[in-house]
């Protein structure tokens, strides 16, 4: 499933879930679910990509969110010749709320 954003912000649909999913720590795109249809966010036809999570805030401070996640995949196991990890990502809960 994709994701439209300006079909969000227009529809004032509630998100179920966002997982925000960080890569290089730099580099974030979010997967959503909406009932029950998952989809990666897009901005037109490419991927919605964030460069802070300040910026995530503020896209989606005028929706409504029940949940949001951080997941992060470190490839430290790789970059030093170990085999790649089996187990799970590592996931947090993500604030939406602005900090103070």
């Amino acid at each position: 499933m994709k994701f439209e954003y300006q079909q969000l912000i227009s529809q004032n649909q509630s998100i179920d879930e966002l997982e925000l999913q960080s890569f290089e720590m730099s580099i974030y795109l979010l997967k959503l679910r909406i009932g029950n249809e998952q989809g990666m966010l897009y901005n037109g036809n490419e991927l919605m990509r964030f460069n802070s999570t300040q910026q995530v805030r503020e896209a989606f401070a005028d929706i409504d969110v029940l949940q949001a996640v951080m997941v992060h995949d470190s490839p430290y196991d790789e970059m030093i010749g170990n085999p790649a990890k089996s187990g799970a990502s590592l996931k947090l809960p993500f604030s939406l709320q602005q900090p103070l």
